[in-house]
């Protein structure tokens, strides 16, 4: 063969692993939700996405389908980096302005809530990977109507809990206390999750009920979570940072950049070495 040849077909060569490369999947992530208090799409998950008992939960089935609930834990915006006001518009916080979501954001009354009373509050929130970032937790303030759209103004900007979110967690839960004020009738509790290791942020609406024992919204047991993982579309991959499943607190995090696209996209650079390696020490053997 040919030098001229020989360098056309290591070309071919090249390009076909760099496609390979680029061709790499990079599905939605999706990483959880509050338990506790109950989110709207825990709730209606818990109930049953082909056999909801609550109107609310039937109507948004009736809307959108099945998905969303099976997808519970994808509430999110990728690239939000902390800009979740300007890329979230009033009346859209609960479903973080994504279609698929968009019943969330309903303004009703008969959202299945949580029993909750002024003072200290365990907050409770099963997540299906564990990242750097903070969760921050916010609610409306005194007087606010819940048949009216919720609106970024509406939120007290003195959140009722923080977390510092580790790369483990306790079980699949980040488990953490902040405190309620005194509040009366139905409320939301806000919550708004950005990574640090990615720009990636998740969001979700609680709906709790102070002063009152008529609550009825449940979270999802292990046994529904189990049942309903194979009809779920999303995934643990892309945007950056560790995308690994819940280690136990004592467990030690997985090294940064251990990715599934992350381990591909090394896989084929070392292709493409090795190939042009390859080609290159053929070469000189002919030409000595």
């Amino acid at each position: 063969m040919s030098s001229a040849r020989r360098r056309i077909a290591a070309a071919s060569v090249v390009a076909s692993a760099a496609t390979f490369v680029s061709l790499a999947p990079t599905p939605a992530s999706a990483h959880g939700s509050v338990f506790g208090p109950v989110s709207r799409v825990s709730a209606c998950f818990a109930e049953g996405p082909e056999t909801p008992k609550s109107q609310v939960c039937k109507d948004l089935v009736a809307d959108s389908g099945t998905q969303p609930l099976y997808d519970w834990n994808e509430v999110n915006i990728a690239n939000a980096n902390g800009k979740h006001k300007e890329l979230i518009p009033d009346g859209k916080l609960c479903s973080a302005n994504r279609v698929k979501y968009r019943a969330l954001d309903w303004a009703r009354a008969d959202w299945p809530a949580t029993n909750v009373a002024a003072g200290s509050y365990n907050f409770n929130v099963r997540i299906t990977a564990a990242h750097l970032g903070t969760m921050t937790m916010y609610i409306t303030k005194p007087g606010f109507d819940p048949t009216k759209p919720l609106k970024w103004s509406d939120l007290d900007p003195t959140p009722v809990g923080t977390h510092a979110t580790p790369r483990v967690s306790d079980n699949g839960y980040y488990r953490f206390t902040g405190n309620l004020p005194a509040r009366t009738g139905r409320h939301i509790v806000y919550k708004v999750w950005q990574r640090h290791d990615s720009p990636e942020a998740f969001y979700g609406c609680s709906d709790v009920v102070f002063g009152s024992s008529a609550a009825t919204a449940k979270a999802p047991t292990q046994a529904k979570i189990d049942a309903g993982a194979s009809l779920s579309t999303v995934s643990h991959s892309g945007h950056g940072g560790d995308e690994q499943a819940p280690a136990l607190a004592s467990a030690e995090s997985q090294p940064a950049g251990s990715s599934p696209v992350g381990a591909v996209t090394w896989a084929g650079g070392a292709a493409v070495f090795a190939v042009g390696a390859l080609l290159l020490n053929r070469s000189r053997r002919r030409t000595n």
